[in-house]
């Protein structure tokens, strides 16, 4: 792994905070699913989570990526990151009242959704800024990772609190534990440097943090088939073979285990881990375009496949392998587009990628609940990495731009 971008302070602080943050939140992304079949006992509530967080992503994820192009970022990223930590407030608060409200988790994922939408963008926008070029793949690189990391020990321990405690005792530590984490991302937040817009360049139309600079940074996007396509795999590997709906179900009905549901949330980001420690690779490879496309075949073929697993060691290591596949795909999408934006349109693009990831496992969400009531969860998981692998080659095999990409360095 090439660990050079942490010699930066700035970025060595973003990427501390934002991981122990990411661990904290996975308390919470456990949590919310499991609260939710425990009130209602149906998948398709658990797949409504995702339509509660795509309304507000929509809506605030593409102002807020205009507003980072025209504020400081570090201030946008505090205040967007107090409303997030206010919502996980509020989900330690009905658990500790005892709601048992299907509506009011729906709500608060929203609340949550949107604190999460407009930070995003300012969050990633802010790493060229911080590091020199050469190292944005690295630095990439080191931050999913860390992430996914999180995303393995939050959810084996949460897993560990459901199997120990009863439902209600689970949600509020689990609750508890990512507000109490959250901070260390504020403190990382607010040791960062002040990151104001650049200077404006002449011949260019001043960015606004209205629907005018939304639609300016569209009108760039529309004119680079190449991010369009990056964009579009990521959308069919994320609503088509996107399991995390089905977890509880499956854990509670196939594997028989209150913390086997824990294990699968994390089996995922276990992959991520591993493929990121191997990653050095990565910023070698010059087909990147070829590489993209392969991650999210290799991503749906194993999650179909993980899909008929009986066995729940035979599931995680197949949406370990998944995992790996997915990281190899986030981070060539991310440093694809952090290329070819300028630092003026660099929030606004990033903030219409931070509604495509973050959109698209919602979406699947809804497919996948949405899909198990009427096939049952064998068919909406496994036929689902199916349909996205396919998928992703014929969208190759037609607009072949995207195999064709090459980072400019390549070129020259």
């Amino acid at each position: 792994m090439d660990i050079r971008p942490l010699k930066v302070t700035a970025y060595r602080r973003l990427w501390l905070g934002n991981g122990v943050s990411y661990f904290g939140f996975q308390f919470t992304s456990v949590a919310v699913p499991v609260q939710m079949f425990a009130i209602t006992r149906s998948s398709a509530w658990v797949g409504l989570i995702g339509i509660a967080g795509l309304v507000p992503l929509l809506i605030f994820g593409l102002w807020g990526g205009a507003a980072a192009d025209v504020v400081d970022r570090r201030k946008l990223l505090l205040a967007s990151s107090t409303l997030a930590w206010l919502s996980t407030v509020g989900l330690l608060i009905q658990a500790l009242v005892g709601a048992h409200s299907g509506y009011l988790l729906l709500g608060l994922t929203a609340v949550q959704s949107a604190g999460f939408a407009v930070s995003s963008p300012a969050r990633q926008a802010i790493i060229p800024r911080i590091v020199p070029a050469s190292l944005v793949p690295s630095a990439n690189t080191l931050s999913y990772t860390t992430t996914t990391a999180g995303g393995v020990l939050g959810p084996l321990a949460a897993g560990l609190i459901f199997g120990v405690w009863s439902t209600n005792s689970g949600v509020t530590t689990a609750y508890l534990v990512d507000a109490a984490l959250f901070t260390v991302s504020f403190w990382a937040t607010w040791k960062l440097p002040p990151i104001p817009p650049v200077e404006h360049v002449a011949g260019m139309k001043r960015p606004t943090a209205g629907l005018s600079g939304v639609i300016g940074g569209l009108k760039f996007l529309v004119t680079q088939p190449v991010l369009l396509l990056s964009f579009g795999v990521d959308i069919i590997a994320m609503v088509f073979a996107m399991p995390r709906a089905l977890f509880p179900e499956v854990a509670a009905d196939r594997f028989h285990s209150s913390s086997a549901v824990g294990l699968l949330f994390s089996a995922i980001a276990i992959g991520s881990v591993i493929g990121g420690i191997f990653s050095g690779w990565i910023g070698r490879v010059k087909r990147q375009g070829v590489a993209l496309v392969g991650a999210v075949v290799g991503w749906g073929i194993a999650i179909a496949f993980s899909g008929f697993a009986h066995q729940l060691w035979l599931a995680m290591l197949l949406l370990a392998v998944g995992g790996a596949a997915d990281l190899v795909s986030a981070v060539y999408r991310q440093s694809i587009l952090q290329v070819f934006a300028p630092d003026q349109l660099r929030g606004r693009l990033q903030g219409v990628f931070t509604v495509v990831v973050a959109g698209g496992p919602r979406l699947g969400d809804l497919r996948a609940g949405a899909t198990a009531s009427f096939t049952g969860p064998t068919a909406s998981w496994a036929g689902g990495g199916f349909v996205a692998a396919g998928l992703a080659v014929v969208l190759a095999a037609v607009f072949p731009a995207l195999i064709r990409y090459r980072p400019p360095a390549a070129d020259r």
